[in-house]
């Protein structure tokens, strides 16, 4: 419990592999997409979902965080060994960014704003309407057996023992 006895809001995360998880002890805050074309490159996508937590909220709980300095002033964390973006981090700063989507709960933070609108694609707005894949059941069905990727919640050994 937090002083006064409100909850403690706690996030979880990590890459997609299982190498690298961390902990955030606060609200992530100042949730935003942002279309750069350095986020977009930096996460191998048309935008960055991002949001902001203080340093010493956060911590790694689980191996060591990659950097790549990316400009003068910022660095982005990845992941070694599966190349997961994880942060991006104004260096001089006391905060540090958050990708949402290596978030184990993603859908627990709303972006509530947008920046780098001179890159952002044209269609953005048109998602949407684009056609849903006919065999999208078919095909999650297919490679679910084989799934290697790290579970959306904190594990004690990773990866998991194989059992025969």
């Amino acid at each position: 419990m937090a002083p006064g006895g409100a909850q403690m809001t706690v996030m979880t995360g990590g890459c997609q592999c299982g190498a690298v998880r961390y902990r955030i002890d606060q609200a992530l805050e100042n949730a935003h997409i942002c279309h750069c074309r350095m986020c977009q490159k930096a996460s191998g996508n048309y935008f960055q979902p991002l949001a902001r937590t203080p340093k010493a909220k956060f911590s790694v709980t689980r191996g060591e965080i990659g950097w790549f300095q990316s400009s003068d002033i910022v660095r982005r964390g990845f992941c070694r060994d599966c190349g997961t973006p994880l942060l991006f981090e104004v260096v001089a700063r006391d905060t540090i960014n958050v990708v949402l989507g290596a978030l184990d709960d993603p859908g627990a933070v709303k972006p509530t704003f947008q920046c780098g609108s001179a890159e952002k694609m044209p269609w953005f707005g048109e998602l949407d309407a684009v056609e849903l894949s006919a065999d999208e059941s078919a095909w999650y069905a297919a490679v679910a057996p084989s799934n290697h990727q790290h579970p959306d919640h904190d594990t004690e050994q990773w990866p998991a023992e194989k059992r025969s």
